[in-house]
Parts: C-alpha cells; structure tokens; sequence
C-alpha cells in the first residue's frame, strides 16, 4: 500500500511532515521520504529503505537539515519517493500511492517518440512516479497532465505535488484511497489518514471526492479540478488497512468493526451456528475490535488468550522474506497459560488471506492447551489479487488459500460459480468453508457475508470496492 502526509503554512513544517508521514508507517514497510521547500535552499529531500529500521528511527537523524514552509512525505511499499522532477511545467516535488498494472506498455510507448529514458532501477523496473511524473509532462499543464496520468493507467494513482509554496492533491479516479485536508490556525495539510493532522493542532476540513484536484496553501484549499460521480473506495481500508481513529467517507474504522462484529454475531445465532466457548478473542492485533463487537453481541466473555510483543517486532515492521514473516509471527505469540488451558475458543480475524500464520497460531493455541479453537473471518473469502491497490504480496491467486481449496473443489469450474464461493451460506461455500477449516485445523470456521461487510460500512454499496472477493469492478 503507502501512505503520504504534506503539509503547507506560515511557518516551519517540518516536523509536522515528520510526526505526519510516521503515523502512515502502518501502510508501507519498503521505503519512505521526505522533501521540504524552503525560499532561500529550495528543496531538500531524504529518501532511506525502512525495511529494517521503521521511519521514525532513521529520519529522525534528517531533521536538522530540513527547513521550510511546505512539505509532503510518503510511506511506501514499492519505489523510492518522493522525486524531484524537472520540465517544462518546472521543478516540483512528486509523490503517488497506487499500481500501475500497463507500466511496461507505457513506458515502451513513451520510448516510441525517441529521445526518452527514465532511471531503471536495479530490477530494471522503472519508478512507478517516475513514470506518473513523465505521463503529467506530455501535457501542457499540470492539471492536464495529472487527468492524462489517471486516464492512461490500467490500476490507480493518488498524487502529491509539492509546488514551492503549494501542494497540489489528486485522489485517484475512482477515489479508491481518501484523500483529506486538515487546516490548522497557520496552514494546511493533507494526509491520508485523519487521525495523523489531528495529534498535529490540524482540524477536519475537506476531503476531496474521487478524481478531485485541489491546490492546498497555507490559506486553505482551491479547487482545480471537480470530482467525478462514481467512486469505489476500497473495503479493505475498514476492514484492515485503516488505523482505528481515521474516517473515510464519514465512517469511522472502530465503529465499523465492531459493527462487523456485532452482525456477524447476530448472523450466527440467527442460524444456530455459534458454538459454546468459553471466550470470544481477536487475533491481535487487527482481529480485535471485530471480535469485541462480536463478544458484546452475543453475551460471551471477550478475552486475549495471546498477545503480540511488539517492542521488537511491531505492527509496521514487516520482514519481506515470507519465512522471515512466519518466524516472527511465531516469536511475537506469547500466551496466557490461564485463558487457554482447557479452554473452548473463539478467535475473529480480520481476514484470511494465505493462511499460513494462521496455521501455525491454531497449532500453537493446541500445543499451550486449547481444548477447541474456533475461527471467523470478519470479511468474506479472499478469491482474488488486488489490482487497484499495491497491497498484495501474493504474486498468483494460487497463494490465497480461498481461491487454491476452490480450484482443489473443483478445478477451473469453480470461476464459473464465485457469487457462490464467496458467501459461506451457499453449499460451495459450505464446502469451501469446510475444506479450509480442515487444512487450517480449527474447529469451526466462519465468513462474514458480502452483504454483511457493505451494511457495517454504512454507504451506498456501488460506491465500495470489493473486487478482492468477487473480482467485480
């Protein structure tokens, strides 16, 4: 994924983009930087892998070089950024959170004019805002180029442009990532998350609508472009992505999941299929608000059988290798003896995506003394990548377990049948449901409905993306 914060005013912000791009660090674990203008040095930009050190740690160390009035940064999972670009549409700053699934078959036709080129990186993959910053360049204006970026690209791109004293903000077309403004008594800011301005003096102000372009300076917001009609912001961002105390859309991501939990809960006991526990827990630390909307409802005892230490390993620092990851899912693991020894359990989790570190917390709940362990996924069958958004690692669907058990179901039959795989009330979605509990080794295993996740989030159905689940655009 990714996530970016900029900030604008009468005064230094540099440690206003510094706190702001830190409280995105639960988006992106890659790469991350920062670029301040000043009127008297011009731009001054930092860019560090944050791979094995989280943001803060390494641009702290940064701070005294930079000075300025305006600024963006960016947490990134994908390419350094944010560059520095010089055209005829001048010297600015860029940044972009988004994929680019055509990005070959762009840059081969930028080629195909000559005379062009672009810094490979190491892979030999060009930068993805690189490229974005190329396509904005073939117009006449920035505006003109920003809608030619978004029109042209298979995928979506959200874009930071810091303009001396300005930042121009462009929400991808679709509007599949928020995009918001928080003004302060001395400026402006724009950030992904609402809850990064807020800790900073910022209040709510605007937030842009999908494909909108604003100009943002220190005296407030400036409409460039109007926003499309139709969005489709993605569900994942309630679901999992989003930190607990931002809004999207006007909807909080705490009281969405404990209403996910509650109409999971109340689904279950209206089918007579929730099982006698002894405790309702969240697999923490994303599982947890869930799963305490499903414990409120249903009259069960909310427990943490387990808890993650986090010191070492916390939530943003996640190791690329997969087996790195499995080890220190398994290291942060710590029970408590007493809430699970004999104990019939009830775990939500915010999703089940591959499977595997949920493999090994069943297997590790069983060996500290477990009598039942019982699994309810707060969002349907994973049965498709990502292809909006870059926060997939898997590079085939063969790696979602959901989508691996249906083609072993059935072979490719199962594609002509996913409305049914994705609900677990449909018989293929029993089997499927079933098949993945007995490879996971629960007792039970339970999805939240399509339906049931769009009624938690509480707007217009059409305005949601759920490809994800059922490959619908």
């Amino acid at each position: 994924m990714g996530g970016f914060f900029g900030a604008v005013a009468r005064r230094d912000v540099v440690l206003d983009v510094f706190f702001g791009v830190d409280y995105h660090s639960h988006l992106g674990n890659r790469r991350a930087g920062m670029v301040v203008y000043d009127g008297n040095s011009g731009y001054q930009r930092q860019i560090h892998s944050i791979e094995n050190t989280p943001f803060r740690t390494k641009f702290e160390v940064d701070l005294h070089k930079f000075s300025g009035h305006s600024g963006i940064g960016c947490i990134s999972d994908t390419d350094p950024q944010p560059l520095l670009v010089r055209s005829h549409l001048g010297l600015f700053a860029i940044s972009t959170v988004g994929i680019i699934n055509n990005a070959d078959a762009l840059v081969e036709k930028y080629f195909s004019d000559h005379g062009h080129q672009f810094m490979a990186m190491s892979s030999g993959a060009v930068n993805a805002t690189e490229l974005t910053a190329a396509l904005i360049n073939e117009k006449e204006t920035l505006i003109d180029g920003i809608h030619h970026a978004q029109q042209v690209i298979d995928g979506s791109v959200t874009i930071l442009i810091l303009q001396e004293n300005r930042i121009i903000a462009a929400r991808d077309r679709l509007g599949r990532l928020p995009v918001l403004v928080g003004k302060g008594e001395d400026g402006c800011c724009v950030s992904f998350e609402s809850f990064a301005y807020s800790k900073l003096g910022y209040a709510d102000h605007y937030e842009l609508g999908p494909g909108e372009i604003v100009s943002v300076t220190a005296d407030g917001v400036n409409q460039l472009s109007p926003p499309g009609k139709d969005m489709k912001i993605c569900a994942f961002l309630w679901t999992y992505y989003g930190y607990p105390n931002s809004n999207y859309e006007g909807r909080n991501v705490e009281v969405m999941r404990y209403r996910n939990g509650e109409i999971m809960a109340q689904k279950e006991m209206a089918r007579g299929t929730l099982p006698d526990v002894d405790y309702i827990a969240g697999v923490p630390d994303s599982g947890l608000p869930h799963a305490i909307g499903y414990a409120n409802f249903c009259h069960k005892p909310f427990a943490r059988p387990f808890v993650k230490y986090t010191p070492t390993w916390p939530r943003s620092f996640t190791p690329a290798n997969q087996a790195v990851r499995n080890q220190v899912a398994k290291m942060k693991q710590i029970p408590v003896p007493e809430l699970i020894e004999g104990k019939k359990l009830l775990f939500v989790d915010d999703s089940i995506v591959r499977g595997t570190q949920l493999r090994e917390t069943v297997d590790f709940l069983y060996e500290s003394g477990a009598k039942e362990v019982h699994m309810r996924s707060a969002c349907p069958p994973v049965l498709f990548n990502c292809k909006y958004l870059n926060f997939s690692r898997s590079n085939s669907v063969m790696e979602l377990i959901a989508r691996k058990t249906m083609y072993e179901l059935e072979g490719e039959e199962a594609d002509k049948h996913i409305d049914e795989y994705v609900e677990s009330t449909t018989e293929r979605g029993q089997c499927l449901a079933k098949a993945i509990c007995k490879k996971l080794g629960f007792d039970s295993l339970g999805y939240q409905s399509l339906d049931g996740l769009l009624e938690s989030i509480g707007i217009d159905k059409d305005k949601i993306c759920t490809y994800c689940w059922n490959g619908k655009e």
